[in-house]
């Protein structure tokens, strides 16, 4: 398995993955499927604001997942907190590419200056839980019934990890790698 960047030339095997997702799953609180314009638009707004988006391919060549972090919230305090998002085609749930993903995605926001990485698990999802705990993610909170999906309430799941020296120290502005919040 290859693991690089995401460009919007993988679009058009990102979309169904993450389509997938929308309609069988609970990772995604969406309901509606978007099209490839607006996955588009999203990957322009991630790698736009500095922040990595990638993708792991297998040596055939076929996609096999995607992940990306991004800003979890848009206010400046914030600014050394990302949020990782990782979607696996069906078909390779549960062979370690989730885990290979966020470990790729880990040491890049590290490489990068982030100091800390939230996971929002919709459905409290057990694997994606437990892929977060093998990558050093402890719990630090639950939402109850926070969405309402496949006719079913939906519990959400915050784990938190730090990234290079976390809060031992404080981050050098001059590094921040995003320009979500640059002046």
């Amino acid at each position: 398995m290859i693991i690089r960047d995401a460009t919007p030339a993988d679009l058009p095997e990102i979309t169904p993955i993450y389509a997938d997702s929308v309609q069988n799953g609970v990772a995604s609180y969406e309901l509606t499927t978007p099209d490839a314009a607006e996955m588009g638009r999203r990957m322009t707004a991630i790698t736009g604001n500095g922040y990595p988006y990638l993708i792991a391919v297998s040596d055939e060549g076929a996609v096999l997942g995607y992940a990306y972090a991004s800003a979890f919230r848009t206010r400046p305090a914030y600014r050394w907190l990302v949020e990782d998002s990782i979607y696996l085609a069906p078909e390779t749930r549960g062979k370690g590419v989730g885990r290979a993903l966020l470990e790729a995605l880990i040491a890049r926001c590290e490489r990068l200056g982030f100091r800390q990485m939230v996971a929002v698990i919709g459905g409290a999802h057990p694997a994606s839980i437990a892929v977060h705990q093998k990558a050093g993610f402890t719990s630090c909170g639950m939402i109850t019934g926070s969405g309402h999906k496949h006719g079913r309430w939906l519990d959400t799941v915050f784990m938190q990890r730090p990234l290079g020296e976390g809060k031992a120290t404080d981050p050098d502005p001059a590094v921040y790698p995003g320009t979500l919040f640059m002046g």
